[in-house]
């Protein structure tokens, strides 16, 4: 039997990069991360402003932003990523605790002296007087400040009121030192606490060297829209050219048999995320053959099992590895180390 003992939790943040070990090249995306692009050097001319993409699951809006922030990396910049939780929803501020620890390196196996040391020298390095700002940020990642700063007798409206603006300072601080691209994923999943300080962020965005970006589902209904500095962008289906573009991508170049290649277009619908994993799935099944070039059909085509849901999909693909290894203990094949 083979034992696994989870060692700690992983420092990956996004969803899209734990998921996605790897990903087909961004398809059918052009005009969009131009519009991006175009937004961002408004914004290093100091005319910052928020760019709202908006597109149900699956459709590509991390795979778009990942794609902006390739575009930008031989820039200087500061990356500020939130990333918003469905088993967070009732956690004050979880986006923002999550981004301070990693921009400060904290670590779980820190003492206190050391998370307090570490919180100092990040606010230090951009901000002239931190000493206005590290209590408040101390006492949202609940590190004691002892002696170093004193006590602040302050009512719970009062104490929420100034870490706002403390976190709003800090981007303040780094958007005077070089421009700055913030990302808010998921804010469908947001915190009311949270949605307070993008609240106060977005109207500030205009004054900043600043691009942000927020990605939420359709069902989400932003209060913003009507600001002239937030622009509304919108990821569609892909159409089937691009369809196809990224099937054969996913096939490595390599032709599909074309019943197997029409079906695949026409059961995904245009999302992404579907044709990727659809595609696969299929060429994991063991009903094509590699003959070099291309994939020809090595079984009846009535047993190829094409899913007609993404659900499906995922589900079929870790039930036929479970079966590959019967299970025999509690945690028998994980898929990666945490």
């Amino acid at each position: 039997m083979t034992v696994w003992q989870v060692l700690n939790a992983s420092t990956v943040s996004s969803r899209f990069e734990a998921l996605r070990v790897t990903s087909t090249p961004l398809v059918g995306r052009n005009e969009e991360i131009d519009q991006l692009m175009r937004q961002w050097e408004q914004a290093k001319r100091g005319k910052g402003c928020v760019v709202l993409v908006s597109g149900e699951p699956g459709i590509g809006k991390s795979r778009v932003i990942q794609t902006v922030q390739e575009q930008l990396s031989s820039e200087p910049h500061s990356c500020l990523r939130f990333f918003c939780s469905p088993h967070h929803q009732d956690s004050a501020l979880y986006p923002a605790i999550t981004q301070l620890e990693r921009g400060t390196g904290i670590r779980r196996e820190d003492t206190t002296e050391q998370r307090l040391n570490k919180l100092e020298e990040m606010i230090s390095q951009t901000n002239k007087e931190p000493g206005d700002i590290v209590p408040h940020l101390a006492a949202l990642l609940s590190i004691p400040t002892g002696d170093r700063y004193p006590a602040q007798d302050m009512s719970l409206q009062k104490q929420k009121d100034a870490t706002l603006s403390s976190l709003l300072a800090q981007v303040k601080s780094l958007a005077e030192t070089q421009p700055v691209l913030m990302v808010w994923e998921d804010v469908h999943w947001s915190d009311p606490t949270s949605l307070e300080f993008l609240d106060l962020t977005i109207d500030r965005v205009p004054f900043f060297s600043l691009l942000l970006i927020v990605t939420c589902r359709p069902e989400f209904a932003p209060r913003w829209m009507e600001r002239s500095h937030v622009i509304p962008l919108t990821l569609n289906r892909l159409r089937p050219i691009h369809r196809a573009e990224m099937i054969t991508h996913v096939a490595a170049g390599k032709m599909l048999p074309k019943e197997i290649f029409d079906r695949i277009i026409d059961r995904t619908d245009g999302v992404p995320l579907f044709i990727e994993e659809l595609t696969k799935s299929v060429l994991e099944a063991g009903v094509l053959a590699d003959v070099g070039d291309r994939y020809v059909m090595a079984k009846p085509l009535p047993t190829l099992p094409i899913p007609t849901s993404l659900h499906a999909s995922l589900l079929a693909k870790y039930s036929a590895t479970w079966r590959a290894t019967p299970p025999r203990g509690h945690c028998q094949q994980p898929a990666r180390r945490h």
